[in-house]
């Protein structure tokens, strides 16, 4: 058994649906985003989680993904939120994945589809009100809504756009973004054309954008006990779910002037003790945290010194070391006494998705709670 784990607390996901399910009151949907398995956690596990917590969707981003949760007998409503390649689409139609279109092509691709299976598509419009990503341009909104309910297979379930900074303080672009999505939402009903889903909003406009839940919300970092950005509203009480430990594998007694690691970037300016730790930038620790980072052992921080490498981490424990041998360090998680995965990602220069997906699969999930 490999002496780095990561330990996913059921619990806090749990604790954190039931969140942002006060915070957005029980006649909005929630789609869990459950893709890139789920942020690092484990996308099966989670999921089951989130069918027994009430959530209403899951989101994935790829036909796979949605092949690993049906395979794995989850039955929640899926939706897809990355375009289709023309062969996968029967694939998601077969397998009951709601998908995202964003243009006259993809609507007919799922139109043939659909129709060769003798099974409806559910699609979702998407919409780029500002996102620069995938979506149609607004003013193609109406005839693309309009090919959609026009054919017999295909059901047009929703609507849906993106917001980039909804995370931040400047209110006014995302504001515009709403304005413009609730423009098209009326030109449509006027047409006649009412989806049963509108929705918009990810895990910053859950924050601070209520005006903009409508029918269904897209958490995402929220799910997994973190806030998207530091501008936003903090108050509401989301535990990180993940957390990220390995043991003391050695202790070593060196004296002033002992080089560490790669590059000899750090020397020792005392008689100190030096700790290996089981984890490298292989297992997803970022390799920028050399000479930055710290972990918790004991309930007590220590500092990383010279380069984190591919399979170890060094750490400066002190003199006489109240650490032992095969002790447990706790790298990242829930614990306030130590660092989380917002901490290292501050240092790292990124953001805690991408810490928490970037732990390497080769370690083992072990999932307590529920």
């Amino acid at each position: 058994m490999r002496n780095t784990a990561v330990i996913i607390h059921l619990d806090h996901f749990l604790h954190n649906i039931q969140q942002i399910r006060t915070l957005v009151g029980p006649q909005v949907k929630i789609c869990a985003s459950v893709k890139a398995d789920a942020y690092g956690h484990g996308a099966v596990a989670l999921a089951r989680v989130a069918e027994r917590g009430g959530v209403d969707f899951l989101g994935i981003a790829c036909p796979e993904e949605g092949a690993e949760l049906r395979n794995a007998g989850i039955q929640l409503p899926l939706l897809m939120y990355g375009l289709c390649l023309p062969e996968d689409i029967p694939k998601v139609v077969d397998l009951e994945i709601s998908a995202i279109v964003a243009d006259s092509e993809g609507i007919e691709e799922f139109a043939r589809s659909a129709s060769r299976q003798k099974k409806a598509a559910r699609l979702h419009l998407k919409i780029d009100t500002g996102m620069g990503r995938i979506g149609c341009k607004p003013e193609e909104a109406l005839p693309l809504a309009k090919q959609i309910v026009t054919s017999p297979y295909l059901i047009l379930e929703g609507l849906a756009t993106h917001f980039p900074i909804s995370d931040e303080a400047d209110r006014s672009f995302t504001l515009h973004q709403i304005q413009q999505f609730l423009g098209i939402i009326q030109q449509l009903e006027k047409e006649g054309i009412r989806p049963e889903l509108l929705h918009a909003s990810n895990s910053g406009g859950i924050l601070q954008y209520p005006e903009a839940n409508f029918s269904m919300v897209r958490p995402g970092i929220l799910l997994y006990g973190y806030f998207p950005s530091k501008e936003v509203p903090r108050q509401l009480p989301i535990k990180p779910v993940m957390e990220l430990k390995a043991s003391v594998l050695f202790l070593k007694k060196v004296p002033p002037g002992t080089p560490i690691s790669y590059g000899c970037t750090y020397r020792t300016s005392t008689t100190t003790t030096i700790a290996t730790i089981g984890a490298g930038y292989a297992d997803g620790y970022p390799r920028s945290l050399s000479n930055r980072g710290r972990v918790l052992i004991r309930n007590k921080c220590y500092p990383i010194v010279g380069r984190v490498t591919m399979d170890q981490i060094m750490v400066d424990v002190g003199k006489e070391p109240e650490v032992e041998r095969y002790d447990e360090a706790i790298l990242f998680g829930p614990n306030p006494l130590g660092p989380s995965a917002e901490e290292i990602a501050d240092l790292a220069g990124t953001i805690p998705y991408e810490i928490t997906c970037g732990i390497n699969r080769r370690i083992p999930r072990y999932y307590l709670g529920h």
